[in-house]
């Protein structure tokens, strides 16, 4: 289901909003572990300075999803089958449930991504990531805690530290975040800021995906402008824009 990201409308349309051919992050080498970003951050950061950073080989699967389908119930689930989105991110369901959602996601051909935080019956003890690594055997794990986000990651699962930026506080504290958990993307709500979204972008080492408050193409644009990768959203009718 490999898409050329240089064809996808919001990627055009990003071009030429912010008039240049590259998209938000597109990296030039691609390996097992190491990836070079080829987008030029401002000077003084250590990926300008040439420093490789580690990477997942299954992030570049990102650039060519810049919509992410958010489900939050099984209707929506069903009906992102009969999209090309490659990823899912889960807003719900349970201990009981999560691992049969997974699965019907996996055999659709999709990235399964679980917020630990949302799925129902699961502790924010260590052993929560255990449980979705081992029983729904997800691709992928969504948290706002970094403990959580430390243990899926030492267990082989990509992170996405989601972080709401309410005030200057919590966007000081962000740097703090990721360094407790390393985590592979960060995930910023809400998603209608372009201007935070363009100051995250130049300061973490990180790919960003914006979410919340994502309601229409301009949203979209906007965000993937200022920097972001791609975008999570819940909303159906831009599902069907991918």
């Amino acid at each position: 289901m490999e898409r050329a990201a240089t064809g996808h409308p919001y990627m055009i349309a990003t071009k030429r909003a912010i008039g240049h051919s590259q998209t938000p992050f597109l990296p030039c080498q691609t390996g097992p572990s190491v990836i070079k970003c080829q987008k030029h951050p401002p000077a003084g950061t250590d990926i300008e300075r040439g420093e490789q950073i580690v990477m997942r080989p299954e992030l570049p699967l990102f650039e060519t999803n810049p919509i992410i389908a958010a489900v939050k119930d099984e209707r929506q689930l069903e009906k992102t089958f009969a999209l090309e989105n490659d990823i899912l991110f889960f807003l719900f369901g349970n201990i009981c449930t999560i691992g049969s959602l997974v699965r019907r996601a996996k055999e659709a051909g999709k990235l399964a991504f679980v917020h630990l935080d949302l799925t129902q019956g699961l502790s924010s003890k260590d052993v929560a990531a255990d449980f979705v690594k081992e029983y729904a055997q997800a691709d992928g794990v969504i948290s706002t805690r970094p403990a959580l986000l430390c243990r899926a990651k030492a267990l082989g699962l990509i992170t996405v530290l989601r972080v709401f930026l309410v005030d200057s506080l919590s966007l000081d504290n962000l740097n703090k975040q990721i360094a407790a958990c390393d985590p592979d993307l960060i995930e910023i709500m809400p998603g209608v800021m372009p201007k935070v979204i363009r100051q995250v972008c130049q300061t973490v080492r990180r790919p960003v995906i914006t979410g919340g408050m994502i309601s229409d193409k301009e949203d979209v644009i906007a965000a993937l402008s200022a920097g972001a990768l791609c975008v999570s959203t819940s909303c159906e009718e831009l599902w069907q824009d991918v």
